[in-house]
């Protein structure tokens, strides 16, 4: 396959799965029941957050988290109590729990309060191809506060190797434009051609058949090796083939 013929197949792949018909499916259904945008980022963050593992449990406990924020995160984000908290204490998603969904939102009031919020702490200059340093950065701040050192695991650190995939998850989801109705393109100072691939086991499996990734392991340089031949493909939009990927991996099963 040609270089030529490799971007049209993907292209066409991408049309055909960014499509509101797969949202029911998807985590991303999640933010879509808000209208705010500090509901929409905040309920898409924490979603992104536990996506891993069988998508339908990713869904039912996102469901649940919302529940016990009253479906309404933000308010629930900026004005809880101490007491609040407590109502998480038997909420768990595989290895995240209440006791760290409880400082996620001590530390998410914290970034609203003092940081501008979610959009202004990514949104910061960067020095590299993309977002991973600013990732990197965000998760310093995260942890900022007094934290339970189980949660650190919880959010990525792509300068100490891996791929991030939850955090570029949710970045296309904020930033993409929303043309489709599948991302929100929510976030202005940002542009997708920052945004890096959602790197997991389904879209690395798809981009070494397809040869463009050589990488065996789905880690940041694994990441890297794919963000580079993506940006050939669509220097202004390169993150609209993890629908193709993920596509061809999950539903053709390629």
């Amino acid at each position: 396959m040609t270089i030529a013929e490799l971007k049209d197949f993907l292209d066409t792949k991408a049309e055909q799965y960014e499509h509101p018909r797969f949202l029911e499916t998807d985590p991303i259904q999640i933010p879509h029941g808000f209208q705010s945008k500090e509901d929409i980022e905040i309920s898409a963050f924490l979603t992104a957050t536990i996506a891993w593992g069988n998508r339908k449990s990713i869904i039912n406990n996102s469901k649940k988290m919302m529940e016990l924020m009253d479906n309404a995160p933000y308010d629930f984000i900026v004005n809880h109590t101490e007491d609040d908290l407590m109502r998480f204490e038997y909420f768990v998603h595989r290895t995240f729990n209440g006791l760290d969904l409880g400082f996620f939102v001590q530390s998410l009031r914290n970034i609203y309060q003092f940081h501008g919020g979610l959009e202004n702490v990514f949104a910061q200059p960067t020095d590299d191809y993309g977002l991973q340093s600013a990732i990197s950065r965000f998760k310093e701040l995260f942890f900022e506060l007094p934290h339970p050192q189980r949660t650190t695991k919880h959010v990525s650190d792509p300068l100490k190797g891996s791929a991030a995939k939850r955090i570029n998850m949710f970045l296309r989801w904020m930033v993409r434009p929303a043309k489709a109705q599948v991302d929100f393109g929510l976030w202005k100072s940002i542009q997708p051609s920052q945004l890096s691939c959602p790197l997991d086991v389904h879209s690395g499996n798809v981009a070494r058949k397809l040869k463009l990734l050589k990488r065996k392991q789905n880690d940041a340089k694994a990441l890297q090796e794919l963000d580079k031949k993506l940006r050939r493909l669509d220097p202004i939009d390169p993150v609209k083939y993890d629908f193709a990927l993920f596509g061809l991996g999950v539903f053709e099963k390629f």
